[in-house]
């Protein structure tokens, strides 16, 4: 998809001074997929605690 952005050129330059991207292409689609990332993280956090885990559970018994 093609796009026109105003990018903050401090913000670009740190990027790419902590990635080893070349391009701005590369550079927002990796930050694309690391908030994405970043999301499914916290997702995953909030099912802390609702979970109920069987007690006799044995896992080593499923190896």
């Amino acid at each position: 998809m093609r796009t026109n952005i105003d990018l903050d050129d401090k913000l670009v330059e740190e990027a790419f001074s902590l990635t080893s991207v070349r391009t701005k292409k590369e550079l927002v689609n990796l930050a694309l997929q690391e908030l994405i990332k970043n999301k499914k993280k916290l997702n995953l956090l909030d099912l802390s605690g609702k979970i109920d885990f069987a007690e006799d559970y044995n896992y080593k018994e499923f190896r």
